[in-house]
């Protein structure tokens, strides 16, 4: 995982959303960072250090002129030592001191020392945000290399609508990650397919399978993290699109057809991680049948094959699809890759289909098989990235 035994300075300051701070440390351990909270004075009205520490498990520092600290200068300690300084929240106040040079505190002194990434997530007030001194602060910052995520429009603390929410933890550590990842895919257009698709059989009723859309969500976030230009076709799914890419939604095969050939001619990579419906039913009734009406046959047909007609079109993309299998994995896999004229093919089963964790197979061309052990989905999408990097490069 990009963030395993990272170094991470998280900087709290004085507004309402510091709680969720507490919560943003407790997600960069979990994926394998090691966390040094630092408190400006004000953050300690909204929530307390002893809270931090526990959830960090390790000290947390306030104060530049603590002299057990300052016997091994932690200023400068911590802004060496890290490998990326995360502000959340970012309050106006510190994002102006930042832009105007001023270090008059630990946590703007270490922001000033550091030679780490520096991340910026904002949370404010939203008439604040939208001041004109502080857009230009922002700009200024972003024009010399800080890094920004957020703010979200909503409603605030303040009793206000508008732009001025913290945004979501979850975006904050994807944007950490973003920060922290190798960019070796910059340059690349990469076409994702994801989630299953819809076939009516009538406006109430469909033939659909339970794909979640994890996997082709987590290679998308990965490959933009990446650097790469991304393009996410997606079936119906619950999940909350990744940021910075071309999100297009679609329900049946049919649809999804068309989205996903619109873009391959200009795609450099194409993913197909979409659990695609094979058959539609032949008629699709315009009103709902009733049960009385229920002794009624449903003829199908095919749909079209997407991933083939990719490979029969193929003009230099590297071409990825999935081999979702419940016998003869390996056998069915391998006669995919060919008849669809696939680059790399990745068999699995359906037992991880809404799950977290899956375990794959990874098929190339040159006849090689590697099985990966039961990996998180979105450690399943780093392998495959590295993969499709190693074959494009070699």
């Amino acid at each position: 995982m990009i963030l395993n035994n990272k170094k991470i300075v998280v900087g709290i300051t004085g507004g309402i959303a510091a709680y969720k701070a507490l919560e943003l440390v407790r997600l960069f351990i979990k994926n394998g960072a090691l966390v040094w909270p630092v408190m400006t004075r004000s953050a300690v009205n909204f929530i307390t250090p002893l809270s931090l520490q526990t959830v960090a498990r390790n000290p947390v520092f306030q104060d530049m002129f603590d002299l057990t600290l300052e016997s091994k200068m932690s200023h400068i300690d911590l802004a060496e030592k890290a490998d990326m300084v995360v502000v959340a929240p970012a309050t106006a106040n510190i994002i102006g001191k930042v832009a105007s040079g001023i270090a008059d505190d630990l946590l703007t002194t270490i922001i000033m020392a550091t030679k780490a990434p520096v991340l910026f997530a904002p949370a404010m007030n939203s008439n604040m945000y939208e001041n004109k001194i502080v857009q230009h602060n922002i700009e200024k910052l972003k024009k010399i290399g800080y890094h920004f995520i957020g703010p979200d429009e909503g409603e605030l603390a303040c009793g206000y609508e508008g732009k001025g929410r913290l945004a979501p933890v979850e975006d904050i550590l994807d944007a950490a990650e973003e920060c922290l990842a190798p960019k070796n895919l910059k340059g690349e257009k990469i076409l994702v397919t994801a989630g299953p698709t819809r076939e009516a059989i009538d406006p109430v009723r469909f033939i659909s399978n339970p794909s979640s859309g994890k996997m082709g969500y987590a290679i998308a976030r990965a490959a933009k993290r990446r650097g790469a230009e991304v393009v996410l076709v997606s079936g119906p799914s619950h999940l909350a699109p990744p940021r910075g890419i071309t999100f297009i939604k679609t329900t049946t095969a049919e649809d999804m057809a068309e989205a996903a050939m619109r873009h391959y001619p200009q795609s450099t990579v194409v993913i197909m991680a979409a659990a695609v419906s094979d058959y539609r039913p032949k008629i699709s009734h315009g009103k709902k049948v009733k049960k009385e009406e229920a002794r009624f046959n449903i003829e199908l047909e095919r749909t079209q094959d997407i991933l083939k007609e990719m490979g029969n079109r193929k003009r230099g993309q590297f071409l990825v699809g999935f081999a979702l299998e419940t016998e003869d994995i390996l056998a069915n896999a391998k006669k995919k890759l060919k008849e669809k004229k696939l680059d790399l093919i990745i068999a699995n089963d359906p037992t991880s289909f809404d799950g977290e964790v899956t375990q794959v197979t990874v098929l190339g061309k040159d006849d090689k098989i590697e099985a990966l052990p039961a990996l998180a989905k979105n450690e399943v999408a780093e392998h495959i990235l590295d993969r499709v990097i190693n074959k494009l490069r070699s």
